[in-house]
C-alpha cells in the first residue's frame, strides 16, 4: 500500500487529498493508498487539515513529511516559488513526487528539478490534469485517425476572472517571485494540451500586459503589480501547424475556460473546458445539406468516464480529472504505461514559456530550443 504525504492544503492540496481518498473506489485496479503525513506552515493548521483530509499525522514543518519513512510519494501543492527546494529535497530523500504546475519561477530551477528527478530514478509527475479529460483523450484519437484531415491551424485560450476586480487586494501571485503571471500560471495548462495532442512548439512571439498597474494592500497603501495577467502569443509548432495562444487572469465572466479550436483540411474540432463534458465536430464528409457542428456528449465509451458513471451525459467535474490523474500516477508506480507529464516532458513546457518571456523582452520571434 502506497504511503502518501501532502505538503500544502490550499485549493490544489484539497484536490490532491480528495483524489488520493477516492482513487481506489473509482479505479479498483489499483490498491487504495494510505494517507500518512500532512505538512503545513504551522502545527495548528496542519492538525486541522489532517483531520479534515484524513491524514494520520500532521506537522508544521514540511521536512517532517519528506523524512517520514512511511511516506512513499509526496503531493507538493505549495505556491510556485517553493517548488524547487521542496521538490529536490523530496526526490533526494528517495520519494516519488506529484508536483503541481508550473515547475518553478525560473528555467534554471526547473532544470535543477528535472536533474534531481533523473538522478533519483523516482517518478516525478506534474499536475496537468486537463490532459486526462475523456473529451481531450477522444480529440486525440480523432486526430490520430485524421478524421479532420491534416491539421493546419490551432487556436487555444485560457481565461478566468479571479484577478479581474481592480479593487481586489495585492497577493502573492502579483509578486515577481511567483513567475511571469498568466504566462506560467496559466499558459502551461493549454501548452500541456498542445504537447499531448500535437507535440512541441518551435518558435514564438509574445506580448504581455498588466490591466492594473498596482493593487491595494491589506495594511493600507498600494503596491505595484509585478506580474502580467494577460499574454498573447503567435506560435509555430515543430510539425508545421500555425497557432495562437491567449491567456487572461482578469477576464470578467470567464470562470475556467480553456477553449480549443482545431482546423484541418477536412473539418474542425471545438472544445471548451467550461463545458468539459462535450466537444463539437465539423466534417466536410457530411452531406452539404447536413453539414454543421455536431455536439458529442461524453459517455461511457469515452474512457475513463465509464469508471465514474454508467450513463452518458451525466458529466464529470474538475476533481474527477484529478482522480484520473492520480490513477495514472499509481499505474505508473506499478510499472505500467500511463498518461502523465513527468519532469522531463514538463521541462519542455517550461522551456516554451521562458522562450515566450524572452520574446516579449526582445520584441521579436524567438526559437524555443
Amino acid at each position: 500500500m502506497v504511503g502518501v504525504g501532502l505538503i500544502g492544503t490550499g485549493f490544489m492540496g484539497k484536490c490532491h487529498a480528495t483524489a488520493w481518498s477516492a482513487v481506489g473506489a473509482v479505479f479498483p485496479d489499483v490498491a487504495k493508498p494510505r494517507l500518512v503525513h500532512l505538512g503545513e506552515v504551522n502545527e495548528e493548521l496542519a492538525q486541522r487539515k489532517a483531520g479534515e483530509f484524513g491524514f494520520a499525522k500532521a506537522s508544521g514543518d514540511w521536512r517532517a513529511v519528506v523524512n517520514d519513512p512511511e511516506v512513499d510519494i509526496v503531493s507538493l501543492t505549495t505556491p510556485n516559488q517553493f517548488h524547487p527546494e521542496m521538490a529536490i529535497a523530496i526526490l533526494q530523500a528517495g520519494k516519488h513526487l506529484w508536483c503541481e504546475k508550473p515547475m518553478a519561477p525560473s528555467f534554471a530551477e526547473a532544470e535543477a528539478m528535472a536533474e534531481a528527478a533523473r538522478k533519483s530514478g523516482k517518478i516525478a509527475a506534474l499536475g496537468y490534469n486537463y490532459i486526462q479529460s475523456p473529451a481531450i483523450r477522444h480529440i486525440g484519437a480523432l486526430l490520430d485517425e485524421k478524421i479532420i484531415g491534416e491539421v493546419n491551424h490551432l487556436r487555444i485560450e485560457m481565461d478566468e476572472d479571479f484577478m479581474a476586480d481592480p479593487e481586489a487586494l495585492f497577493f502573492w501571485k502579483h509578486e515577481a517571485a511567483s513567475g511571469y503571471g498568466a504566462l506560467d500560471d496559466f499558459a502551461v495548462h493549454p501548452l500541456s494540451l498542445v504537447s499531448v495532442l500535437f507535440g512541441r512548439v518551435a518558435s514564438v512571439i509574445c506580448d504581455m500586459a498588466k490591466p492594473y498597474a498596482d493593487r491595494k494592500l491589506a495594511a493600507g497603501g498600494r503596491r505595484a503589480v509585478e506580474t502580467y495577467d494577460i499574454a498573447s502569443v503567435l506560435m509555430h509548432l515543430e510539425n508545421g501547424i500555425a497557432g495562437t495562444l491567449q491567456v487572461n487572469r482578469s477576464a470578467w465572466g470567464r470562470k475556467g475556460r480553456i477553449a480549443i479550436q482545431i482546423f484541418g483540411s477536412k473539418g474542425s474540432i471545438l472544445f471548451d473546458q467550461e463545458r468539459m463534458n462535450e466537444l463539437q465536430l465539423y466534417l466536410t464528409a457530411d452531406r452539404p445539406t447536413e453539414q454543421g457542428y455536431r455536439t458529442i456528449l461524453v459517455a461511457p465509451h469515452h474512457r475513463p468516464y465509464d469508471a465514474f458513471l454508467p450513463a452518458p451525459g451525466h458529466g464529470l467535474g474538475f476533481n474527477d480529472l484529478k482522480i484520473i490523474e492520480c490513477h495514472e500516477l499509481l499505474t505508473r508506480l506499478a510499472g505500467r504505461p500511463a498518461r502523465l507529464i513527468e519532469f522531463a516532458e514538463g521541462l519542455e513546457i517550461e522551456r516554451t514559456v521562458h522562450a515566450m518571456a524572452r520574446s516579449f523582452e526582445a520584441k521579436r520571434w524567438v526559437d524555443v530550443r
